[in-house]
């Protein structure tokens, strides 16, 4: 699955700005994470139509980057993260980052890792269901 993560300064109506561009463009919103530090923020988010949403994002002056995460359909009931998260522990994967959201009434994780490929053999070994 492709994310975006666009770099915002942290004013007051730069992440509407960005909404607004994408709304404009038709483009559906999955997922959308914000992390910042004093001076920027970085808003990841997961659409129907990334390739477009990064050339309309970079033309309009952002700046934007799309790079390639993993979403995993986990369990609805308590836990059901921990123990997802648990199988790439025991695994000894490392993740630079995680969110959920809901997609089609289902809860998704969503990580960036390094190592792709052992990420995908976990998946695969543990009967794990990608979106």
């Amino acid at each position: 699955m492709k994310q975006l993560s666009i770099f915002l300064q942290n004013e007051s109506g730069t992440l509407t700005s960005v909404l607004d561009i994408l709304a404009d463009a038709g483009i559906q919103l999955y997922a959308v994470s914000i992390a910042d530090t004093s001076d920027y923020g970085i808003c990841r988010l997961i659409c129907d139509k990334p390739d477009e949403a990064l050339a309309i994002l970079r033309n309009a002056g952002h700046a934007v980057s799309q790079s390639d995460v993993r979403a995993i359909i986990i369990g609805d009931t308590p836990g059901a993260a921990a123990e997802t998260i648990r199988i790439f522990a025991k695994e000894h994967l490392s993740l630079a980052y995680l969110y959920t959201f809901l997609y089609e009434n289902k809860p998704v994780l969503v990580f960036r890792t390094d190592d792709k490929e052992k990420a995908s053999d976990i998946i695969l070994r543990h009967g794990l269901k990608s979106l």
